[in-house]
């Protein structure tokens, strides 16, 4: 007995994603939809692929086997679509990209309207960890974000690497230097960014590594916001390098001292099972060519 191509497909996402809900967003499809095409496929073959429906799902026995001949029929079926759509052309295609770094996905959506001019490209905003959450609820096709945290269903292609630059205005003693030691911050009032922020977050390692305490912190919501009050004297900020405009009123030093030794690292994140796609190996050769060590 044949099986149910859809069928086919609505069980190697569930098993993909671990449960109904995930697979279903997947897909693009309703969730009950998916829910009857798994059940159909069990009864009509009369075996049982997950131990029970509460998620995360469990495979059983056949249900490993099963997944382990879905990946190879899809990633045939992949290389098929490629094949066909080589000589295709992205134009009337679409993107949807989110990034915790605007300098970078904005280098990105150039190169790849630049190669593909006609195709739409939407940007969504936020930091690493919603950027993440979309790309794993496949409500965007890439990611550009800083050190995301390791997952197999994903593919990571390097795009950047950025360091921490203090920010000061035009007429602080401390333009004077070359390069700003990290002491030296223990008498400035810090403007820092919100707790989730990695820039934040990389800050605070930095001067709890070299077990420096600043005189005063005052939290702000956006660079932007940051950046003006810098330039109108209510403290210094730490940026890394790719968040720092050319500004006539803010000097940019870098730090030394004893600060983290690991960059930022920064990478084009995308789905393994879509990484053969014609829209993602486009924007995959992108991001190789713009791969540029910044600061």
């Amino acid at each position: 007995m044949a099986a149910n191509y859809q069928h086919l497909r609505a069980f190697h996402a569930i098993a993909l994603e671990g449960g109904v809900t995930r697979a279903a967003r997947r897909l693009n499809v309703a969730q009950p939809t998916l829910s009857q095409q798994l059940k159909a496929l069990e009864e009509r073959h009369g075996v049982g692929l997950f131990e029970s429906r509460r998620s995360p799902l469990k495979l059983t026995d056949a249900g490993r086997d099963l997944f382990a001949l879905t990946e190879r029929l899809f990633a045939a079926a992949a290389d098929v679509d490629d094949m066909l759509g080589e000589a295709v052309s992205l134009t009337g295609g679409s993107l949807r990209i989110g990034s915790d770094c605007p300098p970078q996905v904005a280098r990105i959506v150039a190169g790849f309207r630049a190669r593909n001019p006609g195709a739409q490209v939407q940007v969504r905003m936020g930091n690493a960890r919603d950027t993440m959450r979309w790309l794993s609820a496949a409500e965007i096709d890439v990611a550009v974000a800083s050190d995301p945290p390791a997952d197999g269903q994903f593919t990571y292609d390097p795009l950047y690497t950025d360091y921490l630059r203090v920010a000061l205005p035009v007429d602080h003693p401390l333009t004077a230097l070359t390069a700003i030691p990290i002491e030296r911050l223990a008498d400035e009032t810090l403007l820092i960014r919100e707790p989730t922020s990695k820039t934040r977050a990389f800050t605070e390692q930095a001067l709890d590594a070299a077990q420096i305490e600043v005189r005063e912190t005052l939290e702000l919501q956006s660079r932007e916001t940051i950046r003006e009050a810098v330039c109108l004297g209510l403290g210094v900020s730490v940026f890394f390098s790719s968040e720092c405009p050319p500004d006539p009123r803010i000097a940019y030093r870098p730090l030394s001292g004893q600060v983290r030794e690991q960059p930022l690292r920064g990478y084009l994140v995308c789905q393994r099972d879509r990484r053969r796609s014609a829209l993602i190996r486009a924007i995959r050769a992108v991001a190789a060519d713009l791969v540029t060590p910044a600061g």
